[in-house]
């Protein structure tokens, strides 16, 4: 099989296994209080650096969380998925919402952005890991910077490679592969509802290179360093007090040389050279 074809075909299961979820997707994401809180993060910084009444464009819209929530605060959002049902539910909530003149939900994949010829826009921003199932990263971040207006930004939460607590947790129960599985120089099978996700684990710097021929750093930070994984909700919930102290560490030291590079994710923020 050539790279292409093996490429096309990854992104394909990638896109089944998340279409098979879509129906009960807001349920694990839209309850889980550490996910809430990196959206929230997610939502601020798009808000600072892109002014209200921007065009945006979401890729991995999943469910259309994020749209239908910066579509409120004035921005008019055109969310992109390869899963046809994450997108079906993406209308329905912009539907629900009374939000169809302000989100347009499409089925496309972020590797196909030259579908939106003749299209610009003042922002782009991708969430919780959406670009980690970007095979090429370095043909999506061309092609983002094609829609994208002369310094206009680029906002995502991207996986990181290094996550202590990951670390910690696989590696007292003995699963070592599984601790550094995200130490992979290639793309990663990771199992959703018996099906494969291909993901591919990266550090802020090597994200960044991926963009820098189009792209200048405007700032990054990692998004749980001191507090777990969102899997780890179990452990965050039965602490109250303690991850009340944990997410004021990630707040306040998050952004810092060194710290930032670790964590579950990071958020950066890019600005397409003018």
């Amino acid at each position: 099989m050539s790279a292409v074809r093996h490429i096309v075909s990854q992104l394909e299961e990638t896109r089944q296994a998340f279409d098979s979820v879509a129906e009960e997707y807001d349920g694990p994401s839209g309850n889980n209080a550490l996910i809430r809180r990196m959206r929230s993060q997610m939502w601020r910084t798009v808000v600072e650096h892109v002014p209200a009444g921007a065009r945006l464009l979401d890729l991995g819209c999943g469910t259309g969380i994020d749209a239908v929530h910066l579509a409120q605060r004035g921005y008019r959002v055109l969310a992109i998925d390869s899963s046809p049902r994450m997108v079906a539910r993406t209308r329905v909530r912009a539907a629900r919402e009374g939000l169809l003149s302000t989100v347009t939900a499409k089925v496309l994949d972020m590797h196909q952005l030259e579908g939106l010829a003749n299209v610009t826009f003042d922002g782009i921003y991708s969430n919780l890991g959406a670009m980690n199932c970007a095979l090429d990263l370095p043909e999506v971040a061309h092609a983002c910077a094609a829609v994208l207006k002369p310094r206009g930004r680029l906002v995502a939460s991207v996986i990181g490679r290094w996550c202590p607590w990951e670390l910690a947790y696989y590696g007292a129960r003995g699963r070592f592969r599984r601790a550094l599985v995200r130490r992979a120089a290639e793309a990663v099978p990771v199992g959703m509802n018996r099906r494969t996700v291909w993901t591919r684990y990266v550090t802020p710097r090597e994200f960044y290179r991926a963009f820098a021929n189009d792209f200048s750093l405007t700032h990054y930070r990692s998004l749980g360093l001191f507090l777990p994984p969102p899997y780890l909700i179990g452990l965050y919930e039965r602490l109250p007090a303690l991850g009340a102290i944990l997410g004021r560490l990630d707040d306040r030291l998050g952004a810092l040389p060194l710290t930032r590079d670790l964590g579950d994710h990071f958020l950066m923020v890019l600005t397409r050279h003018g």
